[in-house]
């Protein structure tokens, strides 16, 4: 049944809309700048003479500077404000592009590709959160979803950037243009999403619930008449309320989500499950290795990045689906839906790759029906992911938690999800060297148990304000009141 409480009375309009979009640039960049390695992965591999561990560090150091970023971006949020926080993210992204793009050694392009992760750290929370503390509740969804949209088109323009660069030079590493090879400019393409993400974080307004809890009630109240066409009485009825649930007197701390009976509060294990389990199933190998995936099993260099991008676009459209869907549907009905199409999808994978043959270097090939039958899976389980899991986990972790504790706890949880995709991408060039098949069979088991958190644990937020967010009642409330 659909959540009682307090229902806003704010509306979609152009100007919220247009800031949500704009705030989820962030996302962009987070999807551009780690999918870009995609392309490059084959040309850094031979150029550096990595091995698989060498080359799981410089995918996953990535992902270790976004647990790092997104760990102390809610902090930073809190202190300096989420515009604010944007701009250091922005200047961050477009640094560590030109770096990237330069290094000469693989030490150096790790310390970049570090520094990119802490950028994408960064837009990972503070996309979500500015997005969620601006909309009105009954569109929060949609608008939120902004945030994954943006994410994908960033890993599709990635990989459409990375085939066009490779086709222009004739390969990643065949020809140079203006002295650099195909696989640099790669990454210093990225200097230009940046530019534009730091140009537009100095024209979004300050959320309003920030403002609140620096005692800028007149500010937010300003804010929210513009953005959401409220009268200054609705504008004052809401700042009352996130007056009533916020403490002016110091920022949120990660001492504030200690729980002595569970260690953190019941609500953020729940949010660090979800977070993790999003990048546990396994869609980064998709994303970041498909390129080198498919050259694996038998496709040309040319064909192996028409299917990653073919796969990238695929995510666009499922991710349009779930936009349409999450405010309709709910959060819960979609993970829980995505959880079996996900299952389903990668124990066909798991399956697939398990038929291949085995060439005198050990590289691995499809071959009848299965080619086709692994392809479809892999793009199923993309669809599965984008209309579900992709975009809702995002939007639950930017509106479950209270407004006191809403940054520092969105924080942990991004933490947690960017943890265990250095764990993913760290793990996966040596699981596919064991055995292709079993990778994607552990795959298969985490959308088994995303599943089950879901079902047990996870309640519906749908057109919930978020002043109604109670500390740890996530858990506690009936799964049937989460249908």
């Amino acid at each position: 049944m659909p959540p009682s409480g307090h229902r806003e009375n704010g509306r979609l309009t152009r100007r919220v809309a247009t800031m949500a979009a704009a705030a989820a640039i962030g996302g962009f960049l987070f999807g551009f700048d780690t999918a870009v390695v995609n392309g490059a992965v084959n040309a850094i591999e031979s150029n550096f003479g990595l091995d698989s561990i060498g080359l799981g560090t410089i995918v996953a150091v990535t992902l270790l500077g976004a647990a790092l970023g997104s760990f102390s971006a809610g902090w930073l949020a809190d202190r300096i404000g989420r515009p604010r926080t944007m701009a250091a993210a922005g200047t961050v992204f477009l640094v560590a592009a030109i770096g990237s793009g330069l290094s000469h050694s693989v030490w150096d392009l790790a310390l970049w590709r570090l520094l990119t992760g802490y950028g994408v750290g960064f837009a990972t929370v503070i996309g979500p959160l500015y997005i969620s503390e601006i909309a009105p509740a009954n569109v929060r969804g949609r608008l939120a979803s902004l945030q994954q949209m943006a994410i994908v088109l960033g890993i599709f323009a990635a990989l459409l950037s990375d085939s066009s660069l490779a086709l222009a030079l004739e390969g990643a590493d065949a020809r140079t243009f203006l002295g650099l090879p195909a696989w640099r400019w790669m990454f210093l393409v990225g200097i230009v999403p940046a530019l534009v993400y730091l140009a537009i974080a100095l024209t979004v307004p300050e959320s309003p619930r920030f403002l609140v809890a620096r005692g800028r009630a007149a500010e937010a109240r300003d804010v929210l008449r513009r953005l959401q066409d409220l009268t200054d009485q609705q504008a004052t009825t809401l700042t009352d309320r996130m007056a009533a649930t916020l403490r002016t007197d110091r920022s949120a701390r990660f001492r504030d989500l200690v729980d002595r009976r569970h260690a953190l509060l019941p609500i953020v294990w729940v949010g660090i499950g979800l977070a993790a389990l999003q990048a546990l199933v396994g869609v980064d190998v998709v994303f970041y290795y498909s390129t080198s995936m498919w050259q694996s099993v038998g496709f040309d260099e040319s064909a192996a990045f028409a299917l990653s991008v073919l796969s990238s676009f695929v995510n666009v459209v499922a991710t349009v689906v779930a936009m349409l869907l999450i405010d309709k549907v709910g959060r819960r009905r979609l993970l829980l839906a995505g959880s079996a199409g996900m299952f389903v999808s990668l124990a066909t994978v798991a399956v697939g790759f398990s038929t291949a043959t085995f060439a005198a270097d050990g590289e691995p090939t499809l071959s009848g029906i299965w080619g086709l039958v692994t392809l479809v899976g892999a793009n199923v389980f993309v669809v599965a992911f984008a209309v579900s899991w992709g975009p809702a986990v995002w939007v639950l972790l930017g509106e479950m938690f209270p407004n006191r504790i809403r940054g520092v706890a969105l924080s942990v949880c991004a933490a947690a999800n960017w943890l265990a995709g250095v764990l993913l991408n760290f793990s996966f060039p040596s699981l596919r060297s064991l055995s292709l098949a079993g990778s994607y069979a552990v795959y298969a088991v985490m959308a088994v148990l995303s599943w089950l958190l879901v079902f047990f644990f996870v309640t519906e937020t749908k057109g919930r304000s978020l002043e109604d967010a109670q500390e740890g009642a996530a858990p506690e409330v009936p799964v049937c009141q989460g249908q």
